[in-house]
Order: structure tokens, then C-alpha cells, then sequence
């Protein structure tokens, strides 16, 4: 048996123009699976990327994969979740709907004192800071770190989750309103612009460099990055929405510092459900005792996917944009 739900589909590659409401057919939640009710969707660049056919899918589809909501049936299989829980996810296809069938494995409890939007907002870049700043490089008590767009989602969540965990930090952005939203999350210092900012870091710790770069450019700050770091510092590079990074001599990190380089990913440090659901837990944690704020920069309804998209490859915003099936 399905059942209808607006959704928003994707018939072709192209502009926001290919973004359009229709009614879909939801089966029941198969083998593993459960049926959530979608409150609230994340609007990221990647599914820009996907809608461009930057990242091939099979047409047609329904984009978006980050999202929350309540179950409303389960499927044959499934254990520990109930009717009625309130869910989050970063990976479930299909979620600028109004109904999803998701693997139960990839849905995240959401405790009381997160509302369903901010649920929404954390999973995708409340997730991504976390891994950095805990398992990349593990930011210890008294170290400085330079969190590199620290006004961006991801920049805002790692500033807070740094001083947290005790860190001193340092951040570029590109303007002086953003330089504002940066010093709210906590930030220590704030460089504006991104010429030489190695020689201002240099200059904000005595010489001595920070131990860890959080660099989500790439291209346009990666040398200058290295040139921050102390010695047996650690380069986090996790993006690059400058470019990528050509091809590297390893024998620099020697010169610079006996420095260490990472390049991860989201998955490999949510590869199985206990390590989701233990990252999961003290991100929002943290977000229902106030200890971590997670920017929400506008809502949309599902009819306006094509806006929101824009706004987002605009630039137009700051924090998390989502959609409201």
C-alpha cells in the first residue's frame, strides 16, 4: 500500500528551474526500513552539485538527504524505534518530501530539547565538526587552532566545539559581518580577509604557529595554511570550495615542521551505527543545554526549492537553510 506526498523532483540536469512540486507515490517502509513524516529538510551545496549533474544520479529523483521528522510506520526487521519517535539524518535519499522511507540504520534519535528544525539543521555540519575537532585533530586544553570560514555552518559549530574542549581560536572570514557572527560563536581572534593571514597568525602566537589548520577552502589557502602551523602541527583539510589542491610534494611537510596532513570525510568516522549514534548524542547534547548553537539562516517552503537553492549558491545567507514540507 503507498501513500501520496508532495515532493520535490528532478527530471533532468540543470538550473533551479528543474526543481518541481509533484505528487509522489510512497510505498510502505520495506525490510529495515521506516516511514518519517519530514518536518524540516537541509538544504546543502551538494545537492546543487547533484541537481547540476556535477554528481550523476538516476532520473528522476527526488533530491536532498538530510532531514528531520517522526516515524509513522515501521517496516518488517526493525528494532529499537518506535511510532512517534522523533529522528534525524544526514543520509537518506529522497528527503525534499513530505514522506521518506529510510533505512533504519541511519536515523539518529533527537532527545527533548531540540526542536525539529534545529534536529534538521545539526546532522551534515554539527557531525562533520565534531570529527574534526575530536578525531582529526583532537583539540586539547591550551591548544590554538585557525578554523579557516569560520563565519560558514561548519565554522561556526567547530569554533564552538574548540572551546569546548579548551582550545584557543583563531579565525578567518571574509567580511566584517561575518566577523561579527564569529566572534559570537566564541571566537578568540578574528583575522578579516585572507591576505597573509599566515604572518597575522604568526604574529597573534608569538612566533610559534597553531597546532592545528581546519582549512574547508583548499586552493586559495592551502600554502598559507601550512606556513600557520607550529611544529608537528596538523593540516585538517576537509573541502575545498576554492578548488582542489594540486598535486603536493610530501618533503614541504618535513621543511615546515615534521608537519602531519589529513584529508577525511564525513563517513569514515560514522561507519557504523554506535559511532553515529555516540557522535550524534554529544553534538545534540550540547545543542539542548545551550552549549552549542546551531545557526538556522532561513526556512523555505517545499515549493520554493529553486529559492533556497539560490540563496545558498548566492551566498545570500548565513547558517543552515531548510525547507518545511
Amino acid at each position: 500500500m503507498s501513500t501520496q506526498t508532495d515532493a520535490i523532483t528532478v527530471t533532468g540536469y540543470g538550473g533551479p528551474e528543474v526543481l518541481t512540486v509533484e505528487k509522489i507515490d510512497v510505498s510502505a517502509p520495506g525490510e529495515g526500513q521506516v516511514q518519517v513524516r519530514v518536518a524540516a529538510a537541509g538544504i546543502n551545496f551538494i545537492d546543487i552539485y547533484r541537481r547540476q549533474g556535477v554528481y550523476p544520479e538516476p532520473l528522476p529523483n527526488v533530491p536532498g538527504r538530510e532531514g528531520a521528522g517522526t516515524v509513522m510506520a515501521i517496516g518488517p526487521g526493525v528494532d529499537g524505534v518506535a511510532v512517534g519517535d522523533r529522528v534525524a539524518w544526514c543520509d537518506v535519499h529522497g528527503s525534499y518530501a513530505g514522506l521518506v522511507n529510510a533505512p533504519a540504520a541511519a536515523l539518529i534519535p533527537v532527545p527533548d530539547g531540540v526542536d525539529d528544525q534545529q534536529a534538521a539543521a545539526f546532522p551534515l555540519q554539527g557531525l562533520t565538526a565534531h570529527y574534526l575537532a575530536t578525531d582529526s585533530y583532537p583539540v586539547r586544553p591550551g591548544d590554538t587552532v585557525l578554523v579557516h570560514a569560520g563565519a560558514g555552518g561548519v565554522g561556526l559549530l567547530l569554533t564552538r566545539i574548540a572551546r569546548i574542549r579548551g582550545a584557543r581560536v583563531i579565525t578567518t572570514v571574509s567580511t566584517d559581518a561575518k566577523a561579527e557572527l564569529s566572534r559570537d560563536a566564541g571566537a578568540d581572534e578574528i583575522i578579516v580577509g585572507y591576505q597573509d593571514f599566515e604572518h597575522k597568525v604568526r604574529e597573534l602566537t608569538g612566533g610559534a604557529g597553531v597546532q592545528a589548520v581546519y582549512d574547508g577552502v583548499g586552493k586559495d589557502t592551502f600554502d598559507a595554511s601550512l606556513a600557520s602551523l607550529a611544529v608537528r602541527g596538523t593540516m585538517v583539510l576537509f573541502g575545498g570550495s576554492s578548488g582542489q589542491v594540486p598535486p603536493f610534494d610530501p618533503q614541504r611537510l618535513n621543511g615546515l615542521g615534521s608537519l602531519y596532513l589529513t584529508r577525511p570525510t564525513l563517513a569514515h568516522f560514522t561507519r557504523t551505527r554506535a559511532e553515529l549514534l555516540a557522535r550524534s548524542a554529544e553534538v545534540l547534547g550540547w545543542i539542548a543545554d545551550g552549549r552549542l548553537e546551531v545557526r538556522i539562516g532561513g526556512t523555505y517552503p517545499l515549493a520554493d526549492a529553486a529559492r533556497a537553492q539560490e540563496d545558498l549558491a548566492g551566498r545570500r545567507s548565513t547558517g543552515k537553510l531548510l525547507l518545511l514540507p
